[in-house]
C-alpha cells in the first residue's frame, strides 16, 4: 500500500529534494506552498502523514496543524522548523504535532521519523489491551477516544504528551531510562532526538497532572536513571 504524504513547504530546493527522496522511499508526495493551498488539498484528499514547513508566505504550520486537529484529525504530524529554540518546540507540541525536526537535517533522520510515526499510527488500538482504559488515581485514560481525564475534566494533552503519559502509565512504579523513554516514543528514531525535548515534554506533562509541578509526586525524576510514574490517590 502506498502511503500518501502532503507537504507544506515553500522552499523549491527542499521540496525537490523531499519528493525525490520520498518518492524513491515509495511514498506519493502532494506538495503546497502555502496555508490556503494546503487547506484546499485536505478538505477533499486524505493522507497518512503530513510535514508542515512553519514559516510560509500566508501563516504558520502551527494554524494548520491546529485546524487539522480541531476537525478532529489524528493525522500524524511532522513539523519542519528552522528553529529548535523551547518556544518553537512547545508551540508546536501544543498545536497538535507529533514530532519535528530542525532544518538543515538528514534525510536518513526525517525518513526514521516518518516510518516510526506511520508504524504507530498502524499499530494503534490494534488489541484488546490497546483499548482498555487505564486508571491512576484520578487519571482516566480513554485509549479509543484518545482522551484523558482528571477528576472528571477532560485534561488538554499534545499528541506527544499523551504518548508520554500512557507509556508511564503502563510500567506504573517502574523506572524508564531517557533513552527507553525516546526509544518508546520515536521507536528507533529516538538517537536523532535532542534530549532537551524529552525535557521539556515531562515538565509540560507535569503541569497538567500534578498538583505541584515544582515538586512532583507522580512522574518522578530518578536521578541517574530517568522517570517512574507513581500512583497516588488524590
Amino acid at each position: 500500500m502506498t502511503r500518501k504524504i502532503m507537504l507544506l513547504e515553500d522552499d523549491k530546493s527542499l521540496i525537490d529534494g523531499l519528493m525525490y527522496t520520498l518518492s524513491k522511499e515509495g511514498y506519493e508526495v502532494v506538495v503546497a506552498q502555502t496555508i490556503a493551498e494546503a487547506a484546499k488539498i485536505l478538505a477533499v484528499q486524505r493522507f497518512d502523514l503530513l510535514l508542515l514547513d512553519v514559516t510560509l508566505p500566508d501563516g504558520t504550520g502551527f494554524e494548520l496543524c491546529k485546524d487539522v486537529r480541531d476537525r478532529g484529525n489524528r493525522v500524524p504530524i511532522i513539523f519542519l522548523t528552522a528553529s529548535d529554540q523551547e518556544l518553537s518546540v512547545i508551540r508546536g507540541l501544543d498545536s497538535g504535532g507529533d514530532d519535528y525536526i530542525t532544518k538543515p537535517f538528514k534525510i536518513g533522520e526525517l525518513q526514521s521519523r516518518i516510518r516510526a510515526l506511520l508504524r504507530r499510527a498502524e499499530q494503534r488500538g490494534t488489541g484488546p489491551s490497546e483499548v482498555e482504559p487505564i486508571v491512576s488515581g484520578d487519571i482516566y485514560v480513554d485509549l479509543v477516544n484518545h482522551q484523558v481525564m482528571r477528576s472528571g475534566e477532560p485534561l488538554n494533552l499534545t499528541a506527544a504528551e499523551y504518548r508520554l503519559l500512557v507509556l508511564f502509565l503502563r510500567h506504573t512504579g517502574q523506572v524508564l531510562t531517557r533513552q527507553k523513554i525516546l526509544e518508546a516514543l520515536w521507536d528507533h528514531a529516538g538517537d536523532f532526538v535532542d534530549d532537551n525535548t524529552l525535557s521539556v515534554y515531562v515538565r509540560r506533562l507535569r503541569e497538567k497532572v500534578e498538583l505541584n509541578p515544582s515538586k512532583p509526586e507522580r512522574l518522578v525524576t530518578v536521578r541517574g536513571f530517568g522517570y517512574q510514574w507513581q500512583e497516588v490517590m488524590q
